[in-house]
């Protein structure tokens, strides 16, 4: 237990400036290879960058971001958190990760998913009726793919394959998981094509996704798998104290949960839900490195997890607390949960 991977993930929020304006778009980038530069020096073992198509995100294209964190790094693993297969190409994707993995020395992975939004299904020209096809299809072809052979392979959502090689090779291949929400059918399809189980859990007791773990790891001995590792991926915010790591984090969970509300009809955000999800059974990792440890820890037992994200923006929270709070998460966080994870 004591070599499980701690990473961070973020998927670029348009945060706010010291005098309370939003950062440009521009600016939230620079800011976002920032962090990504500290979280190496400081420890960090995984930076996830999520691709987003829509205002308050300011990363469409990860794979770039990371090329520049990558090319100012040495030992943080690179990925996405997550790529959006289903409005993408899986051959397009292929190559942008194996390129990646050059820049980076071999650091480079992918973390394929369906999307928790859909404004790059008509960006790009897909129909959301063929939401499950989409994504179906593509990660047979991307899992083909990942042999480095010609791959011959016909479809109804993209162009069929006939003995085609792509390019650039890699030195040995790249990681890749699925990220799933909390679906059975998700969990099995993550199974038969052999990818790593990324659970997405912002809501709730970690412990609720236990049945999902056992049912992973039933599928992979059934279907003749290699086992993979399971991950975690949760949000939440590091200062020295609970109270200011709570002051802090606030405002911009408030901000974000209410702008995707109004889209999707949620009831107005509130410091008793804050305050509970933040609580031991809840899916925020708010607090003091003691904390924020101490609940980290207590999930990967739970789920006898190989990796832990933590999603460390959130919302409109500053350049200047995000980097603190990668500091506390690296030279205070990770050694507590090595300890914890060793006793």
């Amino acid at each position: 237990m004591t070599a499980v991977e701690l990473g961070l993930d973020t998927f670029g929020d348009i945060t706010l400036d010291v005098s309370g304006a939003r950062v440009s778009d521009a600016q939230a980038i620079r800011n976002l290879v920032e962090q990504g530069t500290l979280a190496d020096a400081v420890g960090v073992d995984f930076i996830g960058v999520g691709e987003h198509h829509r205002p308050d995100f300011a990363v469409s294209s990860p794979e770039i971001v990371l090329s520049a964190i990558a090319a100012r790094t040495e030992r943080i693993r690179v990925g996405t958190a997550v790529t959006v297969l289903s409005s993408d190409d899986p051959v397009r994707v292929y190559e942008r990760f194996a390129t990646l993995n050059a820049i980076s020395n071999g650091r480079a992975e992918i973390i394929l998913g369906r999307g928790s939004f859909i404004e790059s299904f008509p960006l790009f020209g897909y129909d959301l009726s063929d939401y499950e096809a989409l994504f179906e299809e593509k990660l047979e072809l991307f899992s083909l793919l990942r042999t480095e052979k010609p791959v011959t392979w016909q479809g109804t959502t993209r162009a069929a394959l006939n003995a085609a090689d792509v390019y650039p090779k890699t030195e040995g291949g790249f990681r890749a998981w699925v990220g799933v929400g909390g679906s059975p059918e998700s969990v099995i399809r993550t199974a038969r094509y052999g990818y790593g189980l990324m659970l997405a859990i912002i809501g709730g007791s970690a412990a609720r996704f236990r049945p999902y773990v056992d049912l992973y790891h039933r599928a992979v001995g059934e279907m003749g798998r290699e086992a993979l590792p399971i991950g975690i991926h949760s949000p939440g915010h590091i200062a020295e104290t609970d109270e200011q790591a709570w002051e802090e984090a606030y405002p911009g969970f408030e901000a974000q949960n209410n702008s995707i509300g109004r889209e999707r009809g949620w009831p107005a955000y509130s410091r008793l839900r804050f305050q509970q999800e933040a609580g031991p059974e809840g899916a925020i990792y708010v607090g003091s490195p003691e904390t924020v440890a101490t609940k980290i820890a207590t999930t990967i037992r739970t789920l006898g997890a190989g990796r832990f994200d933590l999603k460390y923006a959130n919302g409109t929270l500053g350049h200047d607390k995000l980097m603190r709070s990668i500091e506390l998460y690296g030279t205070k966080v990770i050694p507590l949960v090595r300890d914890m994870l060793s006793e």
